[in-house]
């Protein structure tokens, strides 16, 4: 068992110990998480789990991103003079589809009523625990807004008015009332234990969490990071529409493995285009951690997020070209584009009739002078405060890893709903989440604001088998970045034999050429983000091949939190990445 917080681990490793396989720990995490991390996440936002189940031999991927509302237009927010999606408020919410998800995995895969899955959550909701440093900074940066705008959040996380410090007791007895009621209006539907799942999935998409949802969004002028108040749209009617998928995921064969990912509504693919891409290369000759490693899967990366930016988004609405995309011809046309210099000026490939093009952001406006900085937080759209260090960063969003007894894993990134996403929702005790600000606001791109639309989400889980048999599941905070750490630390471990927990602690680098996923859209174009601990010489000869270097301190970037089965012993095996000091992980 390993997550990016230790209560997360310690409550997933005690489900496993009472007789539960590795989707009710992975849920009883997960809801953990909303609470111990709600600078990363929150139970209005949302996750993307995926599983393999050892009985049936199949890998599922359970998509917990809720789409768009249906008042959701372009011409809406046009009308509004709003030309980028905001990082935070009530305008860029989407269905909360956390809870949802997390109550799929229990009622498809798990054996847990949801009361004893809950148990913890409602524990440290109601009890305490102790309050993180990252989420105290985040507290203490965006208090003035909790005191004259965010009423509700300021009585959740501003405990007698003052900002908590590091390591206090903090509790959310709100949210603990909620989920004492979801689990009673279950319980009071039925004996049997899926139905009760069902029932609390009612009472949450179209009883009375909805209710608090809708009068909330409908009636509240929320101060918002466009600098002034709006109400939401996103309504009753939309909760009750929507329900979690489970799909079917995409996969690649690399040498003996197979990797699965979610599909083009998330950035999953691209860690296939990627792997795709390598497999034509000597990376074993090249050496782990070389220059010329670094460089080529910089270069790779480049061609594969040029064709996420231009090609991916929800297929429900929009058809993708994925197969085109992984197809072997393509990747070998797309791999030849690699040369010994750094390309400035990536681009997507031309696949089927359809022609490739990536919207391009509005410039973000310029901090006044006199701006608070909780102001110039507000309008970032990544969850925890901003700072200095380009790109960097081991926390935004949170990971569970979870193996069993069995050989079943279980992996999900959750996130969204965080503390400075939007204000707590009065009689529920949490906020919603904003991953609608991913989206464009132009017509006619795969990831176009469109109503009804999932709008590309960055959450990304692994999972990965090894001839045919369990191997490793995992997944990392990061943004944009998780598909980038977690395939560095795969390739150690594919190519180079390194053991997962090692495979976590190798120095990390990424690219930031492209916008982010998250307002305002900042990039640095011909970037790679690297770690120092790569040593000068390493980071120097990438800078005279072409690469603009952003050196940032060791320990920086990635948090990769993985599990699986040791093919030679049949052992269990977790990791988790020591980055920021608080990811753990725990195996008997």
């Amino acid at each position: 068992m390993a997550a990016t917080h230790w209560l997360a681990s310690g409550v997933g490793m005690d489900i496993l110990d009472r007789g539960g396989n590795a989707f009710d720990a992975a849920a009883a995490a997960g809801f953990a998480l909303q609470l111990v991390e709600p600078h990363s996440n929150g139970p209005g936002g949302d996750v993307v789990i995926s599983v393999y189940e050892r009985a049936t031999g199949k890998v599922r991927v359970i998509c917990g991103q809720g789409p768009m509302p249906q008042a959701a237009t372009i011409d809406r927010f046009a009308a509004l003079g709003i030309k980028q999606m905001p990082a935070a408020g009530l305008l860029p919410a989407t269905v909360p589809g956390a809870f949802g998800a997390w109550t799929r995995l229990l009622a498809e895969f798990g054996s847990m009523p949801l009361a004893t899955v809950l148990e913890p959550a409602i524990g440290y909701a109601s009890s305490g625990y102790p309050l993180l440093p990252a989420a105290a900074s985040t507290i203490a940066t965006m208090a003035p807004l909790f005191r004259t705008e965010w009423a509700a959040s300021g009585r959740t996380y501003l405990p007698g008015g003052e900002a908590p410090l590091p390591g206090s007791r903090m509790r959310n007895t709100t949210l603990a009332k909620t989920y004492e009621r979801l689990i009673r209006e279950a319980q009071a539907a039925s004996n049997d234990r899926v139905a009760q799942l069902e029932a609390a999935h009612r009472a949450f998409y179209e009883g009375f969490v909805a209710d608090e949802i809708d009068r909330f969004s409908r009636t509240t002028d929320v101060f918002d990071s466009t600098g002034g108040p709006h109400r939401g749209l996103l309504t009753g009617d939309d909760l009750a529409a929507w329900q979690p998928s489970v799909e079917e995921p995409y996969s690649l064969a690399y040498g003996d493995y197979t990797v699965h990912k979610p599909g083009p509504w998330s950035q999953g693919p691209v860690f296939l285009q990627q792997l795709a891409i390598l497999s034509g290369c000597d990376l074993r000759g090249m050496g782990l951690g070389s220059v010329e490693y670094i460089h080529t899967l910089a270069e790779a990366a480049k061609l594969a997020f040029a064709d996420r930016e231009a090609w991916y988004g929800d297929p429900l609405q929009t058809p993708v070209p994925l197969d085109e995309l992984l197809a072997p011809e393509y990747t070998a046309q797309r791999r030849a584009l690699i040369g010994d210099r750094a390309n400035l000026d990536p681009e997507p490939g031309r696949v089927g009739s359809g022609e490739p093009w990536i919207p391009q952001a509005e410039p973000p406006e310029e901090p006044g002078a006199d701006e608070p900085d909780w102001l110039t937080q507000l309008r970032s759209g990544l969850p925890t405060v901003t700072t200095a260090v380009p790109r960097a960063g081991a926390g935004n969003t949170c990971t569970v890893a979870v193996v069993d007894r069995w050989g079943n894993l279980a992996v999900a990134v959750p996130s969204g709903g965080w503390l400075k996403s939007s204000p707590v929702i009065p009689e529920l005790g949490f906020a919603l989440g904003t991953r609608g600000q991913t989206a464009w606001l132009t017509e006619g791109h795969p990831n176009s604001l469109a109503p009804g639309r999932r709008p590309r989400t960055t959450l990304s889980p692994t999972v990965v088998l090894r001839d045919g048999e369990p191997f490793l599941a995992f997944g990392t905070p990061g943004g944009d970045q998780q598909d980038q750490w977690t395939l560095h630390a795969f390739l150690a471990i594919a190519e180079f034999g390194v053991e997962p927990q090692e495979a976590t602690e190798i120095p990390a680098c990424n690219i930031g050429h492209f916008a982010q996923s998250f307002a305002p859209r900042l990039s640095n174009p011909g970037s790679v983000i690297a770690e120092r601990s790569f040593g000068p010489e390493v980071l120097a000869e990438l800078e005279r091949r072409g690469h603009r270097v952003a050196a940032v301190p060791p320990g920086t970037l990635s948090k990769v939190c993985a599990a699986g089965v040791d093919p030679a012993t049949g052992f269990v095996r977790v990791a988790a990445g020591p980055r920021g000091r608080q990811a753990y992980a725990v195996c008997r």
